[in-house]
């Protein structure tokens, strides 16, 4: 079912590790990609026994193919041992592989040969909007996420993500062998699924689940080591103002974050939607950033005395001799613009030492308007801007 959507990213021509969470389409994509390519699903316990006791017979699967020719290793992570065979397999043969998984804490963690460059790295990320096209509906998007499954089975939706996270991800997050104790993690998660979208201090966090705060800092790398979350950094130029220094912490899809929450079954209050609007901006800058090859940095400024500006794209970084430049973004979640809302963006502006290229207030209304040097725009028409290149 998820062919029926055409994704944004593209393989390389070379071999590359392909990561991201569970359930974000990485083995279909790459099926679609590679249709003639030999695919080793690792997840196959009798085939994993196999290699684990025996890399060097990779080369007997792999056969006769000739140089060039492609070889899907899915769920690479459950071999680390295997990558030193693909390093040679690469030299000797010059076949090229596709390496999938779920995770590299296990490949890092173990000292795993991870190709010394001659791989490149690709993510995989639940659907943006663009790809779903006339399919995608804010309001569901906002209230169930992004995810494949999710997007394609619309009338299961609670119970499919019910699933991802009482199942999925509890076995993902014990097969990272990170967890000594389940019970901490699980109170852990349902604290960490009403932040998304929130300013992190870990240690109100350590509080709250009755934890340590050195279990509360694993957990958090445990979540962004499987790519279920991610941390936005604060903007510090260091301008006339203090800045504020903790990160902010974004669940993947909104989807996920309202499972882990308990909140499946509850109706999404304002503040949730509007903490999930935030999320799904977040993930469509990032998937922009990403396949469009741009890897801008992204952060959000905020002051001190609370002035906060949601996201920040960094288009040009500061030199000896000029200062950085800037695009601004202000998501709310609200029918009406209010200029009141335009202050940071426009204050810092102001403050110098930095460039504002460009600011852009992002809503739920219908109308797009212009203030001298400000766009506000529909959530939609933002996104169709910011696909086409028009934002950064």
């Amino acid at each position: 079912m998820q062919s029926m959507f055409e994704r944004l990213l593209k393989p390389p021509d070379r071999s590359f590790f392909l990561f991201g969470a569970r359930g974000t389409g990485k083995s279909t994509w790459l099926r679609q990609m590679f249709p003639d390519a030999l695919i080793l699903d690792l997840l196959d316990t009798s085939l994993q026994l196999e290699l684990t006791a025996d890399p060097h017979k990779l080369e007997s699967l792999v056969g006769k193919r000739s140089a060039g020719a492609w070889i899907v290793l899915d769920e690479v992570q459950k071999i680390p041992a295997i990558l030193d065979e693909v390093h040679r397999l690469m030299e000797l043969r010059r076949w090229r592989f596709a390496l999938c998984g779920s995770s590299a804490r296990k490949l890092k963690r173990g000292g795993a040969d991870l190709l010394a460059g001659r791989a490149v790295t690709l993510t995989m990320e639940p659907f943006c909007s663009v790809e779903l096209g006339d399919g995608f509906d804010r309001e569901y998007s906002l209230e169930y996420g992004m995810l494949p499954m999710v997007q394609v089975e619309r009338s299961n939706a609670a119970d499919v993500l019910s699933a991802y996270v009482g199942t999925y991800l509890t076995e993902e997050i014990r097969a990272e062998g990170a967890i000594r104790s389940f019970p901490p993690f699980a109170r852990f998660l349902a604290i960490a699924g009403q932040l998304n979208a929130q300013i992190l201090n870990a240690q109100n966090v350590a509080r709250d689940a009755a934890i340590p705060r050195s279990s509360v800092d694993g957990y958090f790398a445990v979540l962004t080591d499987t790519l279920l979350a991610h941390f936005l950094p604060a903007y510090r130029p260091r301008l006339k103002v203090r800045e504020g220094a903790h990160p902010k912490f974004f669940w993947v899809d909104a989807g996920i974050a309202r499972a882990a929450a308990g909140l499946l079954r509850d109706s999404p209050d304002r503040a949730w939607k509007g903490a999930s609007l935030e999320s799904l901006i977040y993930h469509e800058l990032r998937v922009h950033n990403a396949v469009t090859g741009k890897h801008r940095d992204l952060a959000y400024y905020r002051t001190a005395a609370g002035v906060e500006i949601d996201f920040l794209i960094e288009t040009r970084k500061q030199q000896s001799e000029r200062p950085a430049h800037v695009v601004c973004v202000e998501v709310k979640l609200s029918p009406r613009w209010d200029r009141r809302w335009e202050r940071a963006m426009r204050d810092l502006q102001k403050l110098g030492g930095i460039i504002v290229d460009r600011m852009i207030g992002v809503y739920t209304g219908e109308r797009n308007y212009h203030f001298d040097g400000l766009d506000i725009w529909p959530v939609e028409v933002f996104l169709s801007n910011l696909h086409q290149g028009n934002v950064f």
